[in-house]
């Protein structure tokens, strides 16, 4: 069985059967929003009840300035690396270079340059076209390792990097490596918008108000950041907050928990590996023990 937060007058905390209520499986909202029938297939089939409330909206920066500003220093030579975080990105960037410019000179002009990625998305997408991949940063995929690996293999001190930014920029990597003597050139080439009909979103927070779910999950620190922006503009933030503390809070890796903390909600669990089937496993596997220590004692 599942349940689907949908934008209609009974998709409130009341909105909820009482079959469900009596029902004594798990029950985790999800706020998935790209994939969001696989995740609730993968809740599914590990015997939960799922909600899914998306969270976001993913907006191309059709009219992007420095994407052109990217293309113009990297037909120049004047880019040493080049730094792939996301896969949905990498495709966008090249989607928008390829308004002014050709396919042919964007490989022509990666080669000339250290290619790095972030992790196994970008690296797929690179693959398809035959880059040359010299540097990836080995799980959880985090800036972190990223810059590890970075410091490993090749001195940032004088070079010029340019950083394809994913959703909001990565202002701790950015500054890391300006501390390491580079040049960064961030490339923003989308970013993550709330939903245009944000009363699903809504009424899932009413209804983790209401006490209806036991396991809130997270798959990408933006969610957080547009839950807690929607629970605000209802004056529901600190009470979405101290409900979702009685919940078990299921994070998909370490960029999402480090979100988590900052709003003040530790994750109980986070995936390793950093997949969506590991998160509904682990998280069923574990929630059923750590939750009634947690309705009756939240941190």
């Amino acid at each position: 069985m599942s349940h689907e937060i949908r934008a209609t007058p009974t998709a409130s905390a009341a909105g909820f059967t009482s079959q469900q209520v009596a029902d004594q499986r798990l029950r985790i909202c999800s706020f998935e929003s790209r994939r969001a029938a696989e995740m609730r297939s993968l809740i599914e089939r590990q015997g939960g009840i799922a909600t899914i409330a998306p969270s976001m909206r993913e907006i191309p920066l059709v009219d992007n300035p420095r994407v052109f500003e990217f293309a113009e220093e990297l037909l120049a030579g004047r880019i040493e690396v080049v730094i792939f975080l996301t896969g949905v990105g990498t495709r966008a960037l090249v989607e928008a270079w390829l308004t002014r410019y050709d396919f042919e000179a964007f490989l022509q002009a990666l080669d000339r340059c250290t290619v790095v990625v972030r992790g196994p998305k970008p690296t797929a997408v690179l693959r398809e076209w035959n880059v040359r991949i010299d540097l990836r940063a080995p799980e959880p995929n985090t800036w972190r390792e990223l810059l590890d690996v970075i410091d490993a293999n090749l001195s940032p001190a004088g070079k010029n990097i340019a950083v394809q930014e994913y959703g909001r920029p990565n202002e701790e990597l950015y500054r890391a490596l300006e501390q390491r003597g580079a040049s960064v050139l961030s490339v923003p080439v989308y970013r993550w918008a709330l939903p245009e009909d944000v009363e699903p979103l809504l009424a899932a927070v009413r209804a983790t108000i209401a006490g209806q779910f036991d396991v809130l999950m997270i798959t990408s620190a933006n969610q957080v950041t547009n839950v807690l922006t929607v629970a605000e503009s209802d004056g529901l933030r600190e009470a979405w907050l101290e409900a979702a503390r009685k919940c078990v809070i299921a994070s998909i890796g370490p960029a999402a928990s480090e979100t988590l903390i900052e709003a003040g909600l530790p994750p109980d669990v986070e995936a390793s590996p950093p997949k969506m089937g590991q998160l509904v496993r682990q998280a069923i596997e574990t929630a059923s023990a750590k939750l009634g220590r947690k309705k009756s004692n939240p941190a």
